[in-house]
């Protein structure tokens, strides 16, 4: 991993393990450290996973001059903090989605990454995946004529009650963990935020969103979407034009059983959605370019994240949502 960019991990999240350094692994850089709270548990995490180092307590981390770059799988209700800290110190962030609880604490993270002028990435890491680009050229090209709909649902089933999904205080609920995809989707392929939303659902005893679904208007397009944290594995996606349409199987984590397929005037273009590699790898191959400076950053929160977050304001805010 010589000549790898080296990062730091605030926490020692599942996601982290399952899927950050898989990816980073893949993408030539180094897990040079990873941060806990619990010093012992998190030099036990350290030693299983492969982190070179492992540190009691976030900030330590971001003191750390080896780091450069910082990964931060943190509950929802910790996000702007610790991001707006590793901007101050300097650092390129990836953050998990959402990356606020809101379109203020958004912003603020932003601002941070703007006054600084270190970047600062939300962690939908679809987007820098072939199959994205070739669904972003199909609908710019014309391909589908005018995009009039995005049906989109995402969904898994939660096992245990002490899932951190299901803590209202730590900003858990469907809607954040993985409504907030298709939302993603819909503003990055529409270009803007809702004007609208009509939601129901259905809510968890801990007091969530256990579920949601509902209609996103847009000035030029709808969002169909639901989100369940109670139902099967699914993340289907339909988006339709007034000359045809594109379904993906999987446009979030494709793997090389997913596909795309482009229907117009009777004729189908098949394509595969997965590129044989972890899902995170070609994010971080492309932070690791702009923090060698060889490349411009592409896909930062400033340019993606600010309509995301004003959709999920707007469906949050929405009669019927169950919460």
């Amino acid at each position: 991993m010589t000549g790898g960019v080296r990062w730091g991990i605030l926490g020692t999240a599942n996601i982290a393990r399952a899927a950050f350094l898989p990816g980073l692994r893949a993408a030539g850089a180094e897990a040079w450290a990873v941060a806990g709270r619990d010093g012992a548990r998190t030099e036990a995490w350290a030693r299983q996973q492969g982190v070179a180092h492992a540190v009691e307590g976030y900030e330590r981390l971001l003191d750390l001059d080896e780091v450069e770059a910082v990964y931060i799988p943190l509950p929802n209700s910790l996000h702007k903090e610790w991001a707006i800290r590793a901007l101050r110190a300097g650092k390129p962030v990836l953050c998990e989605k959402p990356l606020g609880l809101n379109a203020a604490e958004v912003q603020a993270m932003v601002r941070a990454s703007r006054e600084t002028g270190v970047p600062l990435w939300e962690a939908f890491v679809f987007m820098f995946r072939p199959h994205f680009a070739k669904l972003s050229a199909w609908i710019q090209d014309g391909a589908i004529g005018m995009l009039t709909e995005i049906d989109s649902r995402f969904s898994f089933r939660i096992r245990s009650t002490a899932n951190i999904r299901l803590e209202p205080a730590l900003g858990g609920g469907a809607l954040y963990d993985v409504g907030c995809y298709p939302v993603h989707l819909a503003t990055r392929l529409i270009g803007s935020s809702a004007d609208a939303a009509a939601v129901s659902g259905r809510r968890h005893p801990a007091g969530v969103d256990e579920t949601v679904a509902g209609v996103v208007e847009f000035p030029e397009a709808r969002l169909l979407f639901s989100a369940s944290l109670a139902g099967p594995a699914d993340t289907f996606t339909r988006v339709s034009g007034t000359e045809g349409a594109v379904v993906c199987s999987n446009p979030f984590h494709p793997t090389d059983r997913d596909w795309l397929a482009l229907t117009r005037g009777g004729e189908t273009t098949l394509l595969s959605a997965g590129d044989g590699r972890p899902s995170f790898a070609a994010a971080i191959e492309h932070v690791g370019r702009v923090v060698r400076g060889e490349e411009a950053p592409s896909f930062v929160a400033a340019e993606t994240s600010l309509s995301t977050a004003a959709t999920l304001d707007r469906i949050r805010g929405a009669p019927g949502f169950p919460a």
